[in-house]
């Protein structure tokens, strides 16, 4: 069973929907209604029900790519939709593992200063999402970053293990923020030579375009 991708078929012709009302939307609409959630659990000290929270929360993403593409309900609002429940609940995870003490600050830093970058290049360049596919390190990330923050809830309860299960999941966090930085950077050097590649092609139609022009004011 893949991973990357799952759900994909070969049999059918995929058609992108205008609608927002699709089952992967609506799972997407649910991963925003769980962030409040796992906010006051966290903020109440119930961290194992905060652990299933986010561990639901964080499974959602795969869920709804793997329901899009499965039963061809992919639509143009969840293209950019899915993304952006994505950033906001790391944000947000991240800003209360901080602010709990769950993890340190650099966590927050890491997630928040190359997301606004990313996010003040695009309105910048294309006044809304650039639309670019999503990395393979963009994913490896992903994959550190879900696995490694659930995790540490855990290590915050009264285990015997809790002290040692603390120390891998910081390492491991600590990975997934590079991973973070690093994915960040190629996003936004692919946006930058998108847009590039945009102006090249206005700037080429216009120069094919000149000579008709001036046929046609000869004629």
């Amino acid at each position: 069973m893949r991973i990357i991708g799952a759900g994909t078929r070969d049999d059918i012709h995929y058609v992108e929907r205008p609608t927002f009302w699709t089952a992967p939307n609506l799972i997407t609409l649910a991963r925003f209604l769980l962030v409040p959630v796992f906010v006051a659990l966290v903020a109440s000290h119930h961290y194992v029900w905060a652990f299933w929270t986010l561990a639901v929360l964080f499974s959602t993403d795969w869920v709804d790519g793997y329901v899009a593409r499965r039963f061809n309900q992919i639509s143009s609002v969840g293209k950019w939709l899915d993304p952006l429940a994505d950033r906001l609940a790391l944000i947000i995870v991240s800003a209360t593992y901080v602010i709990f003490h769950v993890a340190p600050a650099w966590f927050v830093w890491a997630i928040l200063i190359p997301d606004l970058v990313l996010l003040f290049n695009a309105l910048f360049l294309f006044k809304g999402s650039p639309e670019l596919p999503v990395s393979i390190l963009g994913k490896i990330r992903t994959a550190f970053l879900m696995v490694a923050a659930p995790l540490l809830l855990l290590a915050q309860a009264n285990f015997s293990w809790a002290a040692a299960l603390h120390v891998v999941c910081t390492v491991m966090l600590a990975i997934g923020s590079a991973l973070h930085v690093a994915a960040s950077v190629g996003y936004l050097l692919a946006a930058q030579a998108k847009a590039r590649q945009a102006r090249q092609g206005t700037t080429s139609g216009a120069r094919q375009g000149e000579p008709l022009a001036d046929a046609g004011g000869e004629g």
